[in-house]
């Protein structure tokens, strides 16, 4: 199995642990903005092998003790569950972030407790999905089968969204907050635009705006907060 990149250290992407992150290539979005659009094709060039992931974490043993497995969309690739009972052999506690498109994959990483804790994007309000992930159209079930499977609470789980102008108001949060209504934690972060974003048109929200959109969220959920701030 492919490494397609890796950040080897992170006080950020795993809460409460010193964390490396895992990039896998491969994605069933398209969304516009991606800060990770060299990772849609799963034929994005390899930094290293899984037993060279390996052979690093074992040396890393004592530094750090989480590992993210993130994309892409890391639930595409069928070898990952035997991956993260290896990393898990190794002493490290295993964070996933995903898109939700493949609910059957996680529950199937929740059933065998193969993960500490999920991350899951909550792109925008139903209306506006597949507009934002840059596809014409899409099934939403996944979406609601992945949301309702995290909050089971069998796993500690965040629900996030990257706040994308023009593609997000006010309205958008309300949808939101009713997808995911009474969720543990959910985190709004801003969107800042980068070379490897594919396309352009897009900017930050401002203060206010974020704001706005938090105050619009927090009703519908246990805790929410601006991620960066």
């Amino acid at each position: 199995m492919n490494i397609n990149g890796i950040q080897k250290l992170t006080l950020l992407d795993f809460p409460g642990r010193m964390a490396c992150t895992v990039f896998l290539a491969g994605c069933d979005m398209r969304c516009p903005w991606c800060h990770n659009s060299e990772l849609w094709r799963t034929d994005a060039p390899a930094q290293m092998t899984d037993g060279e992931l390996l052979d690093m974490l074992s040396k890393r043993r004592g530094i750090l003790t989480g590992v993210v497995f993130t994309g892409g969309e890391a639930l595409l690739h069928p070898e990952l569950p035997d991956l993260i009972a290896r990393v898990r052999d190794l002493g490290y506690a295993v964070k996933l972030d995903t898109n939700g498109t493949h609910p059957e994959r996680l529950r199937r990483l929740i059933d065998a407790k193969l993960l500490d804790y999920a991350a899951m994007d909550i792109k925008n309000d139903a209306a506006r999905y597949a507009l934002t992930c840059g596809l014409e159209k899409m099934d939403l079930a996944p979406i609601g089968e992945s949301i309702a499977l995290l909050l089971e609470g069998r796993v500690q789980y965040e629900f996030r969204t990257t706040v994308v102008s023009p593609l997000h108001d006010r309205t958008s949060f309300i949808g939101i907050g009713s997808m995911i209504s009474g969720a543990d934690r959910y985190f709004l972060q801003s969107f800042t635009d980068r070379d490897t974003v594919p396309f352009g048109g897009f900017s930050s929200p401002s203060k206010e705006e974020m704001q706005t959109f938090l105050d619009t969220v927090s009703p519908f959920v246990k805790f929410a907060a601006i991620r960066g701030e």
